[in-house]
This record gives C-alpha cells, sequence and structure tokens, in this order.
C-alpha cells in the first residue's frame, strides 16, 4: 500500500512518521503542563505517549528493523543505511526503557524508593532531549530510506 507523503515510504511509514512528529509535540505540550502546575494532567500526557510510542515500536518500528537491517548487521554497519538504523534503534530503546522507568516511579510504587527519582526537572529534561534526539534520527532515517538512494 503506497503512503501518503508523496515519497516511497508505504502506508505504516508515513503514518508512523507523522505520529512520532505528533507525539514529539505532545511531549513538549506535556513538559509545559508540568511547568505551569498542572502535574496530573502533564503525568497523563506523558504516559500516553509513552503507552503509544511502546505500540508503534511493536508494530511498525520493530518488524522493520528486523526485515530490514537486522539480516545486515553487522556486516554492513558501515553503511549509512544500516548504521542510521541501529544508532536510531538503540537510543530509541534506551529513551523508551527510561520514558517506562519515569512513569513507573512516577506513578506508581512498584520500584523501592532508593531506585527512585530525587531530581526531577533533571532527569524528565534529560528524557525529553533524549526523545527529540530519537525522533530526528528516525526522521533522517525516514528520508534515507524513502527519499533517498540506498543500494
Amino acid at each position: 500500500m503506497n503512503g501518503f507523503l508523496g515519497t516511497q515510504g508505504n502506508f505504516a511509514a508515513d503514518l508512523n512518521l507523522v505520529a512520532q512528529i505528533g507525539m514529539g509535540l505532545a511531549l513538549i505540550l506535556g513538559a509545559l503542563l508540568a511547568r505551569a502546575g498542572h502535574y496530573t494532567a502533564h503525568g497523563v500526557c506523558q504516559a500516553t505517549v509513552m503507552a503509544l510510542n511502546l505500540s508503534t515500536i511493536a508494530l511498525v518500528m520493530w518488524p522493520s528493523f528486523h526485515a530490514q537491517v537486522l539480516p545486515g548487521l553487522p556486516r554492513h554497519i558501515g553503511k549509512l543505511y544500516y548504521a542510521t538504523a541501529t544508532v536510531h534503534g538503540v537510543l530509541g530503546f534506551a529513551a523508551e526503557l527510561f520514558g517506562i522507568y519515569i512513569a513507573m516511579v512516577a506513578g506508581t510504587d512498584i520500584l523501592p524508593q532508593a531506585w527512585r527519582i530525587r531530581r526531577w526537572k533533571l532527569w524528565m529534561r534529560i528524557e525529553l532531549a533524549l526523545w527529540w534526539l530519537v525522533l530526528l534520527t528516525g526522521s533522517g532515517i525516514y528520508k534515507i530510506w524513502y527519499t533517498a538512494s540506498h543500494q
């Protein structure tokens, strides 16, 4: 099925790119909610983005990585096509796990006190920056895979 962004990307790739950009903007909105003191709305916003992102990883990104990148690793890691996808995957995995950790600490009592965050602003800002780095590398992958020749 053809995509809707006018590239060689399929519908799932195009939808994922648009969804990721929307989630990135939602994370900024969530940060603004926290800054305004609306912590419950902030938590709901950020947790919703993390859950939605987990579903896009499972349904779109992991299957694509598994089919298109893993078979060429480590033999082709020096090629832009494989290197960017691998870096994106590692950073994305770290960002998603860290986001889940933050949500668990903020919203539950599952983790022991010794494992809990003490400097919320610092760690949430690091997570937001990491998430945006992942978004930018993912946008680069979209460009490399679907608008530029990678063969």
